[in-house]
């Protein structure tokens, strides 16, 4: 049987060259990089290196701060919950207020939400018909009640790119700090923090073909934030707990990689995602969130009317397709898709979002097979579904 693995947004593949640069870290050089013997002198060369990568990767300045973290979810309840104790707690300059978008990640969404239960006011921006927020959109609703915004750059489910650079400029004028969770933009297209000018910004290396478990958190001009993490000196006091050298070593190598193959995403990947965007159009009654030009290279989500995804998920995966409804954090919930909800499709079609996302790993002949296999999918459960009627302009005429 056929394996094609389509759910890069969930996770990525290692880099077989970021794995064989984290192994001697596994092995011989165990060292505690804290330790002053031999042991932890014998990191040090390899963790600056690393670092090193990580700043060139997303334009950081000597100035500016990387921090290592777990994961985004660490970096992105860091900047909240820090900002929270440093501003919003004591309302300092009257600002009580924070702004996301209504499509954020759980890790955003859902630590807002807690902030909410503290008595912070929470103002969540909507996304049009198309995925997207607009800056127009936050410029109605900020003022100087506004500690924090914090917009995605692109969308863990749509692939939607936001313009967060006009975002920040228009929180920085009403004295607010902006916050972007980076994960699926990092890796994909260009991403410089001088340049978007934001204040912090969370990435994954797991979702650029790093290991699991290590993650950044991006501090323009090395402010002061409140750590969550509290113990010990380690990242210059501000996150406690023994480094992760394997992990920071490889996200380093990844990273660095990944900048190296940003044309092959906007071309070959590009050109493979469009094929296999394609021909889902080609089918009666599909439609994809997003216009593909304000879309990370990689990414479709897809609606099939009269098919559940679930049950499309099925059958991919029985043809050994790997494929998701969404989020891989809320994969075990059968609910319907949060972000069809969000730009405006009715229950029923947002039970039918299909999330397909490539890498630079990803072949030609697997999306031909993939191809294959989505098209005799959908024939045999529109064939056995109850509520499907064929309608063609369905797909033309939007939701």
């Amino acid at each position: 049987m056929n394996k094609v693995y389509l759910d890069n947004n969930a996770t990525t593949m290692i880099d077989p060259e970021a794995y064989e640069a984290m192994l001697p870290f596994l092995g011989e050089n165990f060292g505690n990089p804290n330790s002053l013997h031999s042991y932890g002198n014998a990191t040090h060369a390899a963790l600056g290196r690393a670092m090193d990568q990580l700043y060139a990767g997303i334009g950081a300045k000597d100035s500016d701060d990387i921090v290592v973290t777990s994961c985004a979810t660490e970096s992105n309840n860091w900047v909240l919950k820090g900002v929270y104790f440093d501003i919003l707690k004591e309302q300092k300059n009257g600002k009580n207020r924070i702004i996301v978008s209504s499509v954020e990640h759980p890790a955003v969404g859902a630590t807002a939400a807690f902030l909410e239960s503290l008595g912070v006011e929470v103002t969540r921006l909507d996304v049009d018909h198309n995925g997207l927020v607009s800056p127009q959109a936050l410029k109605s609703v900020i003022g100087d009640d506004v500690a924090l915004v914090s917009v995605m750059n692109a969308n863990n489910e749509t692939g939607v790119i936001f313009d967060i650079k006009s975002m920040a400029e228009i929180a920085h004028a009403y004295g607010a700090l902006f916050h972007t969770d980076a994960v699926q933009a990092v890796g994909k297209i260009p991403v410089n923090v001088a340049e978007s000018n934001v204040d912090f910004l969370s990435f994954s290396a797991h979702k650029f073909h790093g290991p699991k478990g290590v993650g950044g958190l991006y501090i323009k001009n090395s402010r002061e934030l409140t750590p969550l993490l509290h113990g010990g000196e380690h990242m210059g006091g501000r996150r406690s707990g023994t480094l992760n050298v394997a992990g920071i070593v490889a996200m380093g190598k990844a990273l660095e990689n990944s900048v190296k193959f940003l044309d092959f995403e906007r071309s070959q990947v590009r050109r493979l995602r469009d094929k296999l965007e394609d021909a889902i159009l080609e089918m009666s009654d599909t439609y994809v969130v997003g216009d593909r030009q304000v879309r990370v290279p990689n990414t479709i989500l897809a609606s099939i009317k009269g098919v559940e995804g679930e049950a499309m998920l099925w059958d991919l995966n029985q043809a050994g397709i790997a494929a998701s409804t969404g989020s891989a954090c809320a994969s075990e919930s059968l609910e319907s898709n949060p972000i069809m909800e969000a730009i405006g499709a009715d229950a029923e079609l947002a039970h039918t979002a299909l999330r397909l996302s490539l890498s630079r790993f990803t072949t030609e002949a697997e999306i031909d097979y993939a191809i294959e296999v989505i098209k005799k999918a959908t024939n045999r459960l529109r064939a056995i579904s109850s509520s499907f009627s064929y309608a063609p302009s369905w797909h033309k005429s939007g939701l």
